[in-house]
């Protein structure tokens, strides 16, 4: 499918905005789960570093690479993140 720039614009940022949100909550729940920290600690410093993994998410999207490698990386490195993290902290594995 190709598609015009119009929509190429509008395709990119919606991945940067929703892809990198839904990147940096993974992230927060993969660091909360993994960090050797106290519980709460290691919470705050996952939600304190999903603001730059945010932020990198945004700029990356906008990179000059196919829109499809763009949404394919978002969605597994969340989906990677999100499940690892999922199932260390509900197994009480990592710190």
């Amino acid at each position: 499918m190709i598609l015009s720039p119009k929509q190429q614009m509008w395709s990119r940022l919606l991945a940067a905005v929703a892809g990198g949100y839904a990147f940096a909550a993974a992230l927060a729940v993969f660091l909360g789960a993994v960090l050797p920290m106290a519980r709460a600690e290691a919470v705050l410093m996952g939600g304190f570093v999903s603001f730059a993994g945010y932020t990198a998410a945004i700029v990356w999207a906008f990179a000059p690479l196919p829109l499809g490698r763009v949404c394919a990386v978002l969605a597994l490195a969340t989906a990677l993140l999100g499940g690892a993290g999922l199932l260390l902290a509900r197994s009480g594995g990592g710190a």
